[in-house]
């Protein structure tokens, strides 16, 4: 894991000029899989004009997450740069990135998630009710698009204190805007990323509204909200963030958590239905603390439900890599990775490495038991959120939302899969069953 300048480049092929492998990339959800079944742990090809070098493995990726700031720093594919902002703290480097970070992650804090937690609760009682209502209307509920009005009406209530916010006009641009984060940066009208592109601008002047509004109002929610916490925040030099950070830094936690984490649920929901003996030990132990009071105490409790969702993000993690441009010619595994290609470590391909999850395309909690916990063994081989100096930022967020809507489903609702449906995964960016997970929910 020296520089090197005699070293092989890693096998694989670079596809046509220019294009590269890119179009393979973004169509097909097994191009990974079959090149490393090709290759092995590492392969080359090119992606949007760059040479780029996949990776799997714990290895490979406590390697890749060792040299950050070193030999490599985060980069994203062109459209995502340009949709997420020059100021957002997904393309921030160095210094300023972890000073951010840390002024940032006040809004994360154990008391700040304690805060959060009625607030998940009650949005999570009205959406059930309503898909209870819908379901026995329409004798089928399609799951997932539910799901994603659900996750952003908790983003925003707990980001910005918007309520109801799937219902305005900023859920239907915030919609368009994902949709075109993951695409070809061909900025025309009618193309994905154009229509993103003028999406973003009126994101942000929205954005730029309610902060303006909040930070001239009296007006202080008896909980506070992330943008409560990050209007007031100071960094160590006594600075805040400026309006136009702001705007960024927020239209990316509006992402982070909804989109990941609606892909999250979902494989959750699927997950348990598919295996009905696991469902019905989860529900054992959620029937033994249903008389308690949601809090993170009574939440750390449910071990079982803990490595459930453990496996769900291992089986199926919303996030499927992260990219890192080259600075400094390097070598891993005896091969050569030159200074200004790009590396795309890999999650889903580290999660089902055969040496550390036997029977890794089973589902199957109880990997996760304290007294197994095969990810110990072997550190890196478990990174639904990336790792090292990068890892997620909310993960801790995350896990609570999905905890809670986990605890309150298994304790008061059942739901079923309907037949002829498609629930292969496709990616959207995010894995999504193709039909959207059609169920009856009661």
């Amino acid at each position: 894991m020296i520089n090197s300048q005699r070293s092989a480049l890693p096998p694989g092929d670079f596809g046509l000029p220019i294009i590269g492998k890119t179009l393979d990339f973004f169509t097909d959800p097994d191009f990974a899989s079959k090149q490393h079944a090709r290759h092995g742990p590492l392969f080359k090809t090119r992606l949007l004009n760059q040479p780029t070098v996949f990776i799997k493995g714990p290895d490979a990726t406590r390697f890749l997450f060792s040299q950050e700031g070193d030999r490599v720093v985060v980069t994203w594919p062109p459209s995502v740069k340009a949709l997420l902002g020059p100021l957002s703290l997904a393309l921030q480097t160095g210094s300023v990135h972890a000073g951010r970070r840390r002024l940032m992650a006040q809004a994360f804090q154990p008391r700040a998630l304690e805060g959060y937690i009625d607030t998940m609760v009650s949005i999570s009682d009205r959406y059930f009710q309503q898909w209870t209502e819908i379901s026995a209307q329409d004798d089928s509920l399609t799951w997932y698009p539910q799901l994603r009005r659900y996750t952003f009406d908790i983003a925003c209530k707990l980001l910005v204190g918007l309520d109801d916010a799937s219902k305005t006009t900023l859920g239907n641009l915030f919609e368009v805007w994902c949709a075109g984060l993951f695409s070809l940066p061909i900025n025309l009208p009618w193309t994905a990323f154009g229509k993103a592109k003028r999406s973003r601008e009126r994101l942000l002047v929205a954005l730029e509204a309610l902060i303006r509004d909040r930070e001239q109002s009296s007006y202080s929610p008896a909980t506070p909200d992330a943008l409560e916490l990050l209007l007031t925040a100071k960094d160590d030099d006594g600075n805040s963030l400026t309006i136009e950070e702001l705007k960024d830094q927020v239209l990316l936690l509006l992402f982070a958590r909804h989109e990941t984490l609606t892909s999250a649920l979902t494989s959750f929901c699927l997950l348990m239905a598919q295996h009905p003996e696991i469902r019905a030990k989860a529900e054992v132990e959620q029937n033994e603390l249903a008389d308690q009071r949601l809090t993170l105490e009574t939440l750390k409790q449910m071990t079982y439900l803990e490595q459930k969702l453990k496996e769900v993000l291992r089986m199926v993690p919303p996030v499927g890599g992260g990219f890192r441009r080259v600075l400094k010619t390097c070598e891993f595994d005896g091969y050569q990775i030159p200074a200004g290609w790009m590396v795309l470590y890999q999650i889903k391909q580290t999660h089902q490495e055969l040496e550390i999850y036997a029977q890794a395309k089973k589902f199957d909690p109880e990997r996760f038991d304290l007294e197994q916990f095969e990810q110990k063994r072997k550190p890196f081989s478990y990174i639904p959120f990336g790792g090292g100096l990068r890892e997620c930022l909310g993960k801790e967020f995350a896990r609570l939302e999905m905890k809670i809507f986990a605890a309150k489903l298994l304790r008061d609702h059942r739901w079923e899969l309907l037949p002829e449906q498609d629930l292969a995964f496709t990616i959207a960016p995010t894995p999504v069953p193709k039909d959207g997970l059609k169920v009856k929910f009661f």
